[in-house]
Formats: C-alpha cells, structure tokens, sequence
C-alpha cells in the first residue's frame, strides 16, 4: 500500500509556473475570469435576496393539503356546493368558568363573539350556527300542531324571563351535546370557512385569521388585553375562556411555531460553525463553507419566490436540509483546498486542483440527493409535490455555490498555513496507525472473514427484527387532537375540553347520496339512507349519525300528535314530501336546494387510523352493494372523509415511493459503479436504514402521515451519498489489483474523515428540531438523524463487511479500462469525495 500514488498533481508554488489553459472547459471559464465570476455571483445573490424578502410569503392552502385526484376528494370537491358546512370550519367554544351559560352577563359575551365571528372575512356566514344564529331552532309538536322557532327568543333583553325561556328552547332543539356543553357551562360555534374571501376572491389568509381570533377574541375576553400571557402558552385568568380548534386554527398555530423555529436555523448555523471549525481550526475558511450555504439557502427561497410558490409549515424545513448539505459539499472543498496548500501549492492553484477532483463527484452525489426529492413529486398531494419542487431547486442551487463559489471563493482567500499544516499532520499520523489511524485500523477487520461474518448477522438479525417490528406501523394520526402540535399545547388542551364536554365531536365522516333532482324524497333512497346511518352506528368508533331520515322521523310522527309508531319513514309520497318541505326549514343542511344531494353524517370519536379504516371499509361495501343508476353512494366528505381519502393516497404512496426510490438509486448506482455487485453492496445498508427508520416510527408512536412520508424518501437519496465516496474509492483501488483489505484501507484513509464530517453535519443540521413547538418538524428531526448517521455507520462497516463475501475479487479491468483508469487517477477525477493530502503520506519516494 506504500508504493500506491493517490495523486499525480505537481506541487506549483507560482502562478507563472502553471498552463492556465488546462482543465476542462468549466474550471477555464470560472477559473479565469474569477472577478467576473464573483461579480455574476454577487449580483444573482443580491436580486434574489430581495426576491425573497419582497415576494416570499407563508400561505397554507386547504386544498394544497389533501389529495385532490383521490376519488373521494374529487366527489367532495365536486359537490362541495351543496354541502356547505361540511369541509374547513373552525368550532369556537367560550366557556363560563365562574357559572353557567344561562347569565345574562354570559350571553352578552357570546354575541359579541358571535358578531365578531360572522363580520369577518371569509366567513360563510349563511351556515354559521350559534345560540346567536336565527338558524338555530326549536320545533315541537301542540295541540294546534307544530310550533318552533329560533332558540335565541326574538325578543330576548336578557330578563330572568327571557333566560327561562332560552333554557326551554335550548332542551326542545336537543343541541346539548353538538352546541351546548353537556355541563351547561359553555357554548360553540360552528364556523365554516369559505376557500377564498368574498370581497376580494384572494384566497383565506390563515395566519391571519387564527391572529384575528387571538387578538379579537382571546386577548380581549380571557385574557384582558395581556397578549404576553397568550402568548407563552398559559390559561387565561378571565372569567370566560375562549376555545378554538379546526383546520384554520391548527395552519395558524403551525405558521406561529415555524417562527419560533427561525431560531433553531441559527442554532443550526453555530452548530455548523463550531464542527468546521473543530476539524479545520481555520476561522476564515470556516466562515465561508458557512457562508456559502447559507447564499444556497437564499438563492433557493428567491428562486421559489420568484416562481409564485410560497413557503407552508412542511416546505419551510427545506432550507435546514440545503443549509446542511451545502455545509457538507462546501466542507470537502475547503478540506482538498487545505490540503494542497500545505504541500506548498499556491492556493489558486490549488482550488483548481481540487474543483477537477471533486466537481464531478459533487455533482453525481447532488443528483443522489435529487433522487430522493424527486421521487415525491409521484405523490398526488400538492402541499408534497412543492416540497419536492422547492427541495430540488436547492439542490441545483448548490452546484453553483458549494461546488463552483465555494473554491472560487478559496481561491482569493485560502486557508490559514498552521490549519493547513495541521491538517496534513493528523493524516501523517493516520498513516502511521497513529490517531484516526486506530480508527482506519478497526474498520479495516471487517474485510476479514470472522468480522465481516459478524457485521453480517446482526446487520440481518437487525433488519429481521426491524422488519417484525415495522408491520406495526400505522397510517395516519395514532392519537386525538392534532399530532402535529405537542400534546400540552394550546390547541390540544382546547381540543381535550370539548372532546370531554360536548357529546358530538369535530370529527365529521360524511357518505353523499347523489340522485335526480327530488330524487331524495323517495321511499327506497330515505331508507338506504337508515340502513347506512344504522350500520355505521354499530362501529363503536361511531358517536352518532345525523341525515334527512332523522328529521323526516321527527316530523312524520309530530304531524300525527306525536304517535310513536309513526315515528318511521313512511311509503306515502305526500308525507315524505310534507316532511322534507319542514325539515328545509329547521335542518337545510341536510339536503341541497333540488334535493339531489344528502349527506349521511358520522360523528366519530376520534380520527385515529383504526376508526377510519373501519368506518371506511363500512361505506364503501354498502356503496358497492347499493348503488344504482337511480342513486349513488359517494365517499367521503367532512373532515375525517379527507382525512380517510389522505391515508389512503399517503399508503399506497408509501410503498410506491420507495419503490421508486430504490429502483431510482439502484440505476444510479449501477451506472456509476458498473457492477451489480457494488451497486447491491452501496443499496443493502440503505434497505436496513429504511427498516430500522419504520421499526423507530412504531416505537416513538408516529404514524405515516403527509408530514413524516417525505423522510423516508429524503434520507435513502442523501444516504447513498456515503457510498458513493467511500465505495468508488474502493473499487478504483480493486480494479488496479489491490487485495480488498488494502484497497478498504485507502478508501477509509482517503474518504473516512469526509464521510464522518457529512454525517455529522447533516445530523447537527437536524438534530435542533426534536426541540421544536411543532411535534411534527421534532419527529422529522429525529427520524432524519437517525438515518443520517445510521447511513454513515452502515457504509463505514457493512460495506466492507459486505464487499468480502461480494467484492473479494473484483474482475481486472481491461488493457483500455486500465489505461483510462490511470488518466483518471491523474487528474484525481475518478475519485469521489477525494481529499489530495495522501499524495505526501501514502508513497515513501514522495
């Protein structure tokens, strides 16, 4: 191994003495006209830095967030017209801690909130319901026939009169439960939302909202006006409390939390700071690796903001993983840079020895990176797909600033002489089995039969039982409340108090029966109607079920004095009709204006993935079973509808992604190995990785959901990047007639400090989420540490482990691969991930 010369590059201490017309094509236009180049780059960052901060907004959108060519999607958007109420809404509790809602003092309160409510914009005002709204009301049945009217009485001033006869109303409407607490002691309001606001036709601004319900409401009434209390997450000492949950709600929440993760980017940024220097101990050099990533990371969001695409809770953790990628990429830079200095290679020179040895490595790993953003673009959820067209954008973006800026940069600066020749002294020691060269030692026994064997079993005892453990693994929300905001926050203790105070909960799955016009008065449809609501109730996932059956019943048996036997559907037409004219007045949310369309609607307990399954697999067989021409059972609408028809399309995208994903590395691998063999040795860590990732998902209780499905993806396409450097090294070294121990040896020496460096950075990029506001940016954070440094661990150990029973005796290339091959190691370009120091301490004559 002392006899192998790694680099053939002369040592050019002046600038006189080097052919400016060398290089390729590329490092002549860059390289050659530097201040150019830096002036190009100067400007490009300066316009789309203003890009960012003049056009780059957070805007959530409803429908990003759902699978809208899933089947059930497309039923619910194409009748969404008719079922008004049923998609985003908002539900607004204020509760009386001092007493019940029947005070007058209470009451006030409660329209004042009311009024706020539907004054606001993109309210759909016309199906808001509260005690306040004359849409709620009261019907029963007299002597002289039925009687009713809204449960707020018409002439209400707040009189003990006018409260008793609110408390009547209230038990005739039988809305305890669904608008009155079961305690008596707060009322909701249910607060549908409309996709775009009607003055303007611009869509909903969330934030905006969910900051009006704050600043309007909770500040003024629980809080009296003590907006830091609020704000640090604490109960307000008020007499009346305000609850709010919903989709509105939840994106404001997230938007307020990703500001405060703001501050986890610059705890990356340190982070960041404090390893590179810790292995270059050169402060300039470490300032510009950091430099040049964070210019990615603006070039990447004024690119976005340029094209109309706006940032939302899941895409605004792009920037983290660029930022640590462009740290890793502009790190091995510096590192060859550094290296060649220290033999006395002038540092222009030297940033053009190590851009020919690393441009075309860098580029290949970037485009590993691209796979795995790329393959989420299949993934038929907009808010998904943005992700991957935001995430891809910063990979190109780093080819022109961690691999062409970065040694430019170097270039006019260089690195400092002592780090320089410090660096060059850790790899002497290294070489002489000295400091990392124990480490290189330890590694080196699992190209032996005995280690390679062990590494061998636990890797597949490890991947059987990570393979047991991940059929657990669950789709969709494991737990009540929003799981992607900690369990003690806000909106899950709002949430937890009306789940524990109000029978009916926010959790609405909804069946649409689709007929001819009128065709929802018939006989036959009002009773496949009963028997769906009846079998769905059998589930006792189901709280209640609520259709037009329920008040033609109600209304059939008050036209005949209230006759219990009467309380049915009856097969005379005239009383079906009869029945449903009434109900278009007390319950119009029930049916649309022509009666083509009902909905059956479920109460659910919860939206875990288990009640969703079942419901489904209940409406959908009585779909099959009875659906005609005359008459169509359509799922699903309401909120657990689309969230149902979301794990739907993330479970068979589940698979699907990887699928692709692997298939997409696996060519990748084999064109750039040319060997089946390598191409199983790089892919088989990244296989356990994946297991190992879902065995942990089922131990930390996620489940996958549009949140967590991208990390899969994202950490098998940054995870082949180890192979790529560690293996490509080691193959070229085989090829030339090493033994497998030998060539592993140089390919640790030559790429193991590189490969620990990109694992340590990419996992410090992330690790500061697990401390995030935003439960689900944590569980993100920590799935994605794992698999960066799992990944690194795998490549340092299995690929030699696996490369003795696979790549032991790899076939001699022939006389013109050879020849090739010998140019290649010239001019370094074969060499992924190279670092040019071992020129001085591998050959004795050097």
């Amino acid at each position: 191994m002392g006899n192998i010369k790694q680099d053939t590059m002369p040592v050019i201490r002046d600038l006189r003495d080097f052919d400016r017309r060398s290089g390729n094509l590329l490092e002549r236009l860059v390289f050659n006209y530097r201040p150019l180049f830096m002036l190009v780059m100067a400007l490009v960052t300066l316009l789309l830095a203003y890009m960012a901060a003049t056009r780059l907004e957070l805007r959530p959108s409803f429908e990003r967030m759902i699978p809208q060519s899933q089947p059930y999607i497309q039923n619910f958007l194409e009748n969404r017209q008719s079922l008004r109420g049923l998609g985003n809404s908002v539900r607004v509790v204020v509760e009386n801690t001092q007493g019940d809602i029947f005070d007058p003092e209470y009451l006030a309160v409660l329209k004042q909130v009311n009024d706020e409510l539907f004054l606001t914009e993109g309210v759909d005002r016309a199906w808001m319901k509260s005690l306040w709204s004359p849409a709620v009301r009261w019907t029963e049945v007299t002597e002289e026939g039925f009687q009713g009217g809204p449960v707020m009485p018409d002439s209400y001033q707040g009189s003990a009169t006018d409260i008793e006869q609110l408390r009547q109303n209230i038990n005739r409407a039988g809305i305890v439960g669904s608008l009155v607490a079961s305690d008596f002691k707060s009322t909701m309001l249910i607060v549908p939302l409309l996709d775009k606001a009607s003055a303007t036709g611009k869509s909903l601004n969330y934030h905006q909202f969910a900051q009006l319900l704050e600043e309007q409401l909770r500040d003024k009434i629980e809080f009296a006006g003590d907006s830091a209390a609020r704000k640090a997450g604490e109960e307000g000492t008020g007499k009346y409390k305000i609850r709010v949950i919903g989709f509105a709600k939840l994106i404001g929440d997230l938007i307020d939390g990703l500001i405060q993760v703001m501050m986890f980017f610059g705890l990356a940024v340190v982070t960041s700071l404090v390893i590179i220097y810790l292995y270059t101990r050169c402060v300039r050099s470490t300032l510009l690796v950091v430099g040049c990533s964070l210019i990615a990371v603006v070039w990447q969001l004024g690119i976005v903001a340029w094209l109309g695409y706006a940032i939302d809770p899941y895409s605004v953790l792009v920037p983290f993983l660029i930022f640590a990628i462009g740290v890793s990429h502009a790190a091995q830079k510096m590192n060859g840079i550094m290296q060649d200095i220290a033999r006395g290679t002038h540092r222009l020179i030297a940033a053009r020895y190590t851009f020919r040895r690393l441009f075309l490595a860098g580029v290949t790993a970037l485009l590993a990176d691209a796979v795995g953003f790329a393959v989420l673009m299949l993934i038929d959820i907009p808010v998904i797909q943005d992700l991957a067209i935001t995430a891809s954008i910063g990979v190109a973006v780093l080819i022109f600033t961690s691999l062409l800026l970065m040694p430019v940069a170097l270039s006019y600066i260089g690195v400092g002489r002592k780090a320089a020749e410090r660096a060059l002294k850790i790899d002497t020691r290294a070489d002489a089995h000295r400091g990392f060269g124990k480490l290189w030692d330890l590694l080196d026994r699992f190209t032996t039969r005995k280690w390679a064997t062990g590494a061998s079993l636990v890797a597949l005892l490890m991947g059987v039982g990570g393979f047991m453990v991940s059929l657990q693994l669950k789709i969709g929300d494991l737990d009540s409340g929003a799981p992607e905001l900690r369990a003690d926050s806000r909106y899950n203790r709002d949430n937890a108090y009306i789940t524990s105070h109000y029978a009916l909960s926010s959790d609405l799955f909804a069946v649409m029966i689709k007929t001819a016009p009128e065709g929802c008065l018939n006989y036959q449809t009002l009773i496949l109607a009963d028997r769906l609501a009846w079998e769905l109730q059998q589930h006792p996932g189901v709280q209640a079920t609520v259709s037009l059956v329920n008040a033609v019943r109600q209304i059939t048996a008050g036209t005949y004095e209230g006759n219990p036997k009467l309380n049915s559907i009856q097969r005379n037409q005239n009383v079906l009709n009869y029945a449903t004219q009434q109900a278009s007045v007390n319950a119009p949310e029930l049916f649309n204006t022509d009666c083509s369309l009902m909905p059956v609607i479920a109460f659910l307990k919860d939206h875990k993935a288990e009640t969703l399954d079942a419901v489904v697999a209940i409406a959908d067989q009585f779909a099959r079973d009875n659906s005609s021409e005359d008459r169509q059972f359509l799922l699903a609408a309401g909120s657990a509808g689309i969230e149902a028809a979301t794990n739907i399309v993330v479970r068979e995208a589940n698979r699907t992604m990887l699928l692709y994903v692997y298939l997409a590395v696996t060519i990748f691998c084999l064109i750039t190995f040319r060997s089946w063999r390598a191409t199983l040795v790089a892919v088989l860590p990244l296989v356990l990785t994946s297991i190992l990732c879902e065995a942990l998902m089922v131990a930390m209780g996620i489940g996958v959901k549009v949140a967590t499905l991208p990390v899969i993806a994202l950490g098998v396409g940054i995870g082949v990047d180890y192979a790529l450097y560690l293996l490509s090294v080691q193959l070229h070294y085989q090829r030339q007639g090493m033994s497998l121990s030998d060539a592993y040896r140089n390919a640790v020496a030559f790429t193991g400090r590189v490969v620990g460096l990109v694992g340590i950075t990419l996992a410090a990029g992330v690790v500061c989420w697990a401390w995030s506001p935003i439960k689900f940016q944590a569980d993100m954070g920590i799935l994605l540490t794992f698999m960066f440094i799992w990944n690194m661990l795998g490549a340092l150990i299995l690929i030699p482990a696996l490369s003795h029973f696979l790549l032991h005796s790899p076939a001699p290339l022939s006389r013109e691969g050879a020849f090739q091959s010998e140019k290649e190691l010239a001019s370094g370009s074969s060499l992924p991930g190279s670092s040019p120091s071992k020129a001085v301490v591998l050959s004795p004559e050097a």
